[in-house]
């Protein structure tokens, strides 16, 4: 381009200097120049014009010919055109391709922008939430789905990621959805259908909780009459042992029905309801399980420390809480070897209400934190059934803390103990005043 101009300067530098020759020639220097000015301007607006015209009328056709510099300021506007073009058209393909691909997945995809308008949505979107086009188009979403749930979670004044609500639409459909903000104020919504999800859960649930309904009758009567045996055949010792063990075994079964049937009722209940909540004087409870686990410790002589703010009380469902605070002392009193120490802690700050305790004891790996409130996940088998473990114990403290709206923290390390924390919201402290009560082991 470079070498273009120069050769355009030195070609207006020569007719230049030809005119000036002429006009000296010929004594009419002044008349020759304006010939020769009003020629190069008449040259320099027809290319002008020319160039014009193909912008306007014929751009997607090769430009016109053109000498000099013109020539190559049309060319490389034509091929920086096509190359703008080609890009257009690798464009088009790759939205109609993404396109392609939404509309082909099984969840509903939504593309919001600015405030939250619907700018496009895929086909399966359309049917779970009755999209129409072009009239949804620019709506915005909280307008079609007036959910509070849904709304804090659009805005992100939420703390879950996704949210799972009735479907405004169709009764009896569940829609989980999930916003994931990407770009410049835009937002990518999912939306699935987990009914089907929501009804395997029912039935399992139910299932769960009538057969732990259906056995508890069984297993009462089967218990009362081998501890009848057992009165009646205390000279013979083999079968005074096989009562035992089976004492023992049904025993093991009627807890495990009862712990289902505690699961099974949290599960159920997606929230403490207001006829439940009392206020529970929490130090008094912690004083009465201190007491348990000591028993429960026997001759293995644990170091039972409890800290317990006696003015600290918490709204909530008593039994709920003292199955938190049953299920995580005895676990720390299970898991812990002769001679350990255990502290319990009951305390507040600003953030809320605390129970902590804190063991010596053999330690959970890593690897397997994630999952210890899982149902019937243990760490060791073998252990687990030797101290008579069900497995439901830390899923039951998971749901019961959900049911009051806490958080429940563990941190462990092999060979030097564990601590699990269940935090409680500010909401559900109620004080009364009192010192700080704490109790020396046992």
């Amino acid at each position: 381009m470079q070498t273009t101009w120069l050769t355009e300067f030195y070609r207006f530098l020569g007719f230049g200097a030809l005119v000036v020759v002429i006009g000296l020639l010929t004594k009419q220097l002044l008349i020759v120049l304006l010939i020769f000015t009003f020629a190069y301007l008449g040259w320099f607006f027809y290319n002008l014009r020319s160039m014009e015209t193909w912008l306007r009328v014929d751009k997607k056709y090769a430009p016109p010919e053109a000498p000099g510099v013109w020539g190559d300021m049309l060319s490389n506007i034509y091929a920086l055109r096509q190359r703008s073009r080609k890009r257009s058209k690798r464009l088009v393909k790759l939205l109609k391709r993404f396109r392609q691909t939404a509309g082909a997945m099984p969840d509903g995809i939504i593309i919001l922008k600015g405030q939250g308008d619907i700018d496009w949505w895929n086909c399966k979107a359309e049917a779970l939430l009755n999209l129409r086009y072009p009239q949804d188009v620019g709506v915005r979403l909280v307008n079609l789905i007036r959910n509070p749930d849904f709304i804090a979670c659009l805005t992100g004044t939420s703390k879950e990621p996704n949210v799972t609500i009735n479907s405004p639409f169709k009764d009896g459909v569940k829609l989980n959805i999930r916003p994931i903000p990407y770009g410049k104020n835009q937002t990518l919504v999912m939306v699935r259908d987990v009914t089907l999800i929501y009804e395997v859960e029912e039935m399992r649930r139910d299932f769960v909780g009538n057969i732990s309904h259906e056995l508890r009758t069984p297993l009462t009567v089967l218990s009362g009459y081998i501890e009848n045996l057992q009165e009646d055949n205390m000279e013979n010792p083999d079968l005074e042992r096989a009562l035992e063990l089976m004492g023992q075994q049904t025993h093991r079964m009627r807890q495990l029905t009862e712990d289902l049937m505690l699961l099974s009722n949290l599960e159920n209940n997606s929230n403490t309801t207001n006829s439940k909540r009392q206020v529970v004087d929490v130090n008094h409870m912690l004083v009465s399980l201190k007491e348990e686990a000591q028993i429960l410790s026997g001759k293995r002589n644990h170091a039972i420390l409890l800290e317990s703010d006696p003015g600290l009380n918490l709204r909530g469902d008593p039994k709920e809480l003292d199955s938190i605070f049953y299920n995580l002392v005895v676990n720390a009193v299970n898991y812990t070897p002769e001679g350990g120490a255990i502290r319990i802690r009951w305390y507040a700050d600003t953030s809320g209400a605390h129970f902590e305790v804190n063991d010596t004891g053999i330690g959970i790996p890593g690897h397997h934190l994630a999952r210890l409130t899982e149902r019937f996940y243990r760490v060791d088998v073998g252990r687990s059934r030797a101290s008579g473990g069900s497995g439901l114990g830390l899923a039951i403290v998971k749901h019961a803390v959900q049911q009051h709206r806490g958080t429940l923290r563990i941190d462990s390390e092999v060979g030097r103990g564990s601590t699990f924390i269940v935090d409680f919201p500010k909401d559900l402290l109620v004080w009364h005043r009192q010192p700080l009560e704490i109790e020396q082991a046992g």
